[in-house]
C-alpha cells in the first residue's frame, strides 16, 4: 500500500477534493490524506467543493483542514501538489523530500488552479482537472 499526500494552499478546495477523488480511485492501492502549505488550520471544506463532491458521490463533509508537517512528509511515498509554488515553498523547508515531491500535473506541465472565492465555475475547472491529471499517476500507483 502506497501512501500520497495531496497539497494545496489552505487545505478547504483542491487537496480535499483530490483526496476524495484519489481515495476513491486508487482504493486498495494507496492511502490518500491531504493538508495545506498555509492551511486554514480546523476549517471544514469550502462548501462549493462539499456540495461538488457530494454530486460525485464523494462526502467531505467531515474533512478538517490541517497543515502540512514533516513528519506528514516523511511517512508518506508520494507527495502531489497543486502548483509548482507548492513544491517550491515545501522543498524550502524539507529539501530532503525532492525526490517525492511531485506537482500534480508535472507530466503535462499544468498547474490546478485555486477556485478559492472564484465560484463553482472554477471549483469544476479544479476538479475536472484533479480528476484528468489523475490518471497520469495510475501506473505508479499500480492502477492499470
Amino acid at each position: 500500500m502506497k501512501r500520497i499526500l495531496v497539497l494545496c494552499t489552505g487545505n478547504i478546495c483542491r487537496s480535499p477534493m483530490a483526496e476524495a477523488w484519489m481515495a476513491r480511485e486508487w482504493a486498495g492501492f494507496a492511502e490518500v490524506s491531504s493538508a495545506g502549505i498555509g492551511a486554514v488550520v480546523g476549517s471544514k471544506a469550502d462548501p462549493i467543493a462539499e456540495q461538488l463532491m457530494s454530486e460525485s458521490g464523494l462526502d467531505i463533509s467531515r474533512h478538517i483542514a490541517r497543515q502540512v508537517e514533516p513528519s506528514m512528509v516523511k511517512e508518506a511515498d508520494l507527495v502531489l501538489v497543486m502548483e509548482q509554488m507548492h513544491r517550491d515553498a515545501l522543498l524550502k523547508t524539507m529539501g530532503w523530500a525532492t525526490g517525492k515531491v511531485w506537482r500534480l500535473g508535472h507530466k503535462e506541465g499544468e498547474n490546478v488552479p485555486d477556485p478559492y472565492r472564484r465560484g463553482r465555475p472554477a471549483f469544476e475547472f479544479a476538479f475536472d482537472s484533479i480528476r484528468r491529471l489523475t490518471r497520469s499517476w495510475n501506473g505508479w500507483v499500480g492502477v492499470a
